[in-house]
């Protein structure tokens, strides 16, 4: 149940701005572990690269995200490259089946793209020492198996500076999909950047219990905006609390892609995940006979990450605000959790001039203090 571009240099447009990446593949904001390389693949035929997605393509969410990826990497390796994927694959048993079933029919570098893949990835990659397997959110990695990961908790906590700007009740909804360090990190860098411009707002969450739902995810939503959310965010795949924030007059952040298509005048921004450059790198690497297994967990410096262009009616001074901190982010001269971080109870999490480590954000199991309710426990 676990998991989890096209961005171009920021530049004004009309009274928004646009906020892309062309910077380098090197991230003071990631980390990058390797370990010496297996064999490499030498052929003169395209390389064959399958890709295994948890939901449908057409999700606008998370899983098109990344077959924006997997498509900008055929562009760039244009006839030496032949990829293919396998939607809707449920985590478990199905997983372990498909991806043994690329790996049999010769993808020699298969994309694993959600958390629950992890262990399936893993069982596999140990009968087929020879292709090369990169797994998204992960942590378990071995010779012929990488890591990669977003730091989504960068344009999370931007969202959070204009939804503190931007909001009149004061409260924000958050539809989150599971109570996992992965959302749960993400609805803290938020609270931390509403925080930051509004000291008075509070977030509520809603849990769905599930990624990719579309009734659920607007149940969800409209449950918030009974509870008075007159902005909503959400860590979930499916455009419905976009659509739904539309159909209310409020707003609404996307996630994933840049949704404000759904709806132009509730839409302020979206944080969004670019793959593309990674996958164009990695599969490069395969066919120059240079990959080797690491752990990467990249930003908005690395390209990974950034938040869509900014609807015209966020004030000037908000976007102004907005700019900075994205700069201070990819300068590593910020940080989404800098300290002093409190949880809930008010008690100091971190410390004055002190971040919240990656492994602390790994293992994160609280809420920080503006967030409201509390974390569901597992069954």
């Amino acid at each position: 149940m676990q998991r989890r571009e096209f961005l171009k240099h920021a530049a004004k447009v009309g009274t928004g701005f646009s906020f892309a990446s062309c910077t380098s593949n090197n991230s003071n904001s990631g980390f990058r572990q390797e370990i010496p390389n297996v064999s490499s693949v030498a052929t003169n035929k395209p390389l064959k690269v399958g890709f295994v997605y948890i939901g449908p393509v057409a999700d606008f969410g998370w899983t098109y995200a990344h077959d924006l990826g997997r498509r900008k990497m055929e562009a760039s390796l244009v006839g030496k490259v032949r990829s293919t994927f396998v939607e809707n694959v449920n985590e478990g048993a199905d997983a372990q089946r498909v991806i043994r079933q690329l790996a049999s029919d010769g993808n020699q570098l298969i994309f694993t793209t959600s958390f629950g893949y992890m262990n399936p990835t893993l069982k596999v990659a140990k009968d087929f020492p020879n292709v090369f397997f990169e797994h998204c959110s992960g942590y378990k990695r071995s010779e012929n198996v990488s890591t990669y990961l977003a730091r989504f908790e960068e344009p999370r906590y931007l969202t959070g500076m204009i939804a503190g700007r931007m909001t009149k009740s004061n409260i924000i909804g958050f539809i989150g999909a599971y109570p996992i360090p992965e959302v749960i990190r993400s609805i803290g860098a938020f609270a931390q950047g509403l925080k930051s411009t509004n000291s008075q707002a509070k977030v509520k969450v809603v849990w769905v219990q599930s990624w990719y739902e579309p009734a659920k995810e607007r149940e969800a939503a409209q449950a918030l905006i009974n509870l008075g959310a007159d902005i909503l965010t959400q860590h979930t795949d499916s455009a419905a609390p976009i659509q739904i924030a539309g159909e209310k007059g409020i707003y609404a952040f996307g996630y994933n892609t840049d949704m404000s298509k759904f709806s132009p005048k509730a839409h302020l921004t979206s944080a969004i995940n670019n793959w593309g450059k990674y996958y164009t790198q990695r599969t490069k690497d395969v066919i120059n006979g240079s990959w080797k297994s690491h752990s990467v967990w990249d930003g908005l410096k690395a390209g990974m990450v950034d938040i869509s262009s900014l609807n015209p009616v966020i004030p000037q001074d908000v976007q102004q605000l907005v700019k900075v901190k994205r700069q201070e982010f990819i300068n590593g001269t910020a940080h989404p959790f800098d300290g002093p971080v409190k949880d809930q109870s008010g008690t100091i999490r971190v410390p004055q001039g002190k971040v919240l480590s990656d492994k602390e954000q790994l293992a994160m199991n609280w809420y920080v203090e503006g967030v409201e309710g509390s974390i569901p426990q597992k069954k």
